[in-house]
């Protein structure tokens, strides 16, 4: 099963994504069986990570849950908040992702 995570960015944190960043890029490659899609989103200018979109394939929303707490953004505590749901891939790429 396919989910979405959106995390928000604490914007009184300014600094921890690029202090975690390292960490946080070793975890998605360790992880790409089940991270299918990963990056950051933006300010409306387009300069600056605010939060960061995923596209997991995992069990069911408890494991999600589990797995995303390993993340080291979210250990580091920079997430505000993170909404997770599953998700149907109706058009784009091929299902097999």
């Amino acid at each position: 099963m396919l989910f979405i995570a959106y995390c928000t960015d604490d914007p009184q944190k300014p600094d921890l994504r690029m202090q975690t960043r390292p960490a946080h890029v070793d975890w998605l490659k360790a992880n790409a069986a089940t991270i299918k899609v990963a990056g950051p989103w933006m300010t409306d200018d387009g300069e600056r990570p605010i939060g960061s979109l995923l596209i997991l394939e995992g069990e069911n929303v408890d494991a999600m849950r589990a797995f995303l707490a390993t993340d080291p953004y979210a250990e580091a505590g920079l997430f505000m908040a993170t909404a997770l749901h599953p998700w149907r891939w109706v058009i784009g790429a091929p299902e097999t992702v």
